[in-house]
């Protein structure tokens, strides 16, 4: 599946705090990445400032509540809403997390892991799959970090690679919520690495976080990059094709805007994305005539 799609290059996770300053980048970013959240169901006025966020670099809306690990189906009118933000922008995909946020109706206010077993990870294939068909572009799933592990039948990498097996999407490898779950959790990356489907990796995500006085790793997405991430993302990029990369700052943002456009432009050179570019129109989006999901 990632074959096809648009090498959108080096980008940064939209933030309102940073309007300005994003709006002054020029070509330093290469796309935008958006929280499906912010815009779903929002009045007519902030959906037009994606008019002017969209103007010569492309949009990817991300995720947060599709929870798609849920027992239930996904919301049919999330899904439709979902559909039409991402035709509105004209995004080549859409990203949302390998996790539950709803049970029974109620929100859980956070990215829950799942039981890893072979059923659930078929289940949430099924779901996937389903919800990619609906929207019409491919949607590329994102491991989590988590802080209590018990015992189950899969290793992340295992469960990853089964649910895989079962939908034609994506995966949205967030390099620091791997290196923070192996520190946590006392596994191999490389090992990691070896055993999901690298094929499959379309664009990948990069933060820095804090280290708790217990020693426990968290993804804050406060920090810069460290510098383990941008190691990983050397090794990715030598053994895979990458569509995009995405720096992610939530809190603490730099005085000095260059601080993160700084971080692009490595994330750019690391992936081996050439010069900044930025495209505009058809290119940036669905190729014409691709059937959903495809």
């Amino acid at each position: 599946m990632p074959a096809h799609l648009p090498r959108l290059g080096s980008g940064l996770g939209y933030r309102k705090e940073l309007a300005s300053d994003v709006a002054a980048a020029g070509e330093a970013i290469d796309w935008l990445e958006v929280i499906t959240e912010h815009y779903l169901f929002a009045p007519p006025d902030v959906r037009e400032s994606l008019g002017e966020l969209r103007r010569g670099r492309p949009l990817v809306p991300h995720g947060l509540e599709l929870s798609l690990g849920s027992p239930e189906e996904p919301d049919p009118h999330y899904v439709q809403a979902l559909a039409a933000l991402v035709e509105e922008i004209d995004a080549p995909w859409f990203s949302d997390h390998i996790c539950f946020t709803r049970a029974g109706g109620v929100s859980v206010g956070t990215l829950t892991p799942l039981p890893r077993s072979r059923g659930v990870a078929r289940d949430f294939a099924r779901r996937a799959q389903g919800v990619q068909a609906a929207v019409g572009v491919p949607l590329i799933l994102e491991n989590i970090t988590y802080h209590l592990d018990l015992p189950h039948p899969l290793t992340e990498a295992e469960f990853l690679t089964e649910l895989m097996e079962h939908c034609d999407c994506g995966l949205l490898l967030d390099l620091t919520n791997l290196d923070i779950n192996s520190r946590n959790h006392h596994y191999d990356v490389g090992e990691f690495l070896d055993t999901i489907p690298l094929e499959r990796v379309v664009q990948v995500h990069l933060a820095g976080g804090i280290e708790s006085v217990d020693g426990t790793a968290r993804d804050t997405h406060s920090a810069p990059v460290p510098e383990q991430v941008w190691q990983l993302l050397a090794e990715l990029a030598g053994r895979t094709d990458l569509k995009a990369t995405l720096v992610e700052r939530d809190q603490d943002f730099p005085d000095d805007f260059s601080e993160l456009t700084a971080e692009i432009d490595r994330a750019r050179r690391t992936a081996r994305f050439g010069a900044p570019r930025r495209t505009t129109g058809q290119a940036a989006g669905r190729p014409a005539g691709r059937a959903a999901g495809r």
